[in-house]
C-alpha cells in the first residue's frame, strides 16, 4: 500500500525565491549537485539527481504551489506515480516549504524521506552559505 510522507522546512529564503530557485535549472542543479530539466509548465518534464527520480509537471503558482509527479527508476513497473506537492509559506526573510508525497512506493519510503533532507532541504539550507550569488545563477 503506497505511503505519503509530510515534511516541513523553513530556509533562508523568501518564497518567491525558494520557487524561483526550485524552476531554475542551474540554481537546482547547485543545490542537489546533480543536472535537472525542470520548468513550470503543466505537461513538461521533470528529471533530476542524474535521472534517478522523473516525472512530469502538473500545476504551479508562483511563488506559492508545485504540483508533479515523480518516481524513481528503481521502481518497478507495478509502483503507481507518486504526486509531490511543495507549498511555500512566508515567514519574513525566510519561508516554510511544506512537502506532501502521496502514493510513495512502500518499498522506498524510508529512502524517499530520507533523500527529501539529503538532495534538498540540507544542501537548500546551505546554498547562501556556498557563496553562488543570484549573478552566478
Amino acid at each position: 500500500m503506497p505511503k505519503t510522507i509530510q515534511q516541513s522546512v523553513t530556509l533562508p529564503a523568501t518564497a518567491a525565491r525558494l520557487y524561483e530557485m526550485y524552476f531554475t535549472p542551474e540554481c537546482h542543479a547547485a543545490i542537489t549537485g546533480t543536472p535537472v530539466t525542470i520548468t513550470p509548465g503543466p505537461g513538461s518534464p521533470f528529471l533530476a539527481l542524474n535521472g534517478m527520480i522523473f516525472g512530469t509537471m502538473l500545476y504551479a503558482v508562483p511563488a506559492r504551489l508545485i504540483v508533479h509527479s515523480w518516481r524513481s527508476d528503481h521502481w518497478s513497473a507495478e509502483d503507481i506515480d507518486s504526486i509531490v506537492v511543495l507549498s511555500f509559506w512566508p515567514a519574513g526573510d525566510s519561508a516554510r516549504i511544506e512537502l506532501v508525497h502521496v502514493n510513495v512506493a512502500d518499498h522506498d519510503v524510508q529512502g524517499v524521506s530520507e533523500g527529501w533532507e539529503k538532495y534538498y532541504w540540507r544542501p537548500w539550507r546551505e546554498y547562501p552559505e556556498r557563496g553562488v550569488s543570484r549573478r552566478e545563477e
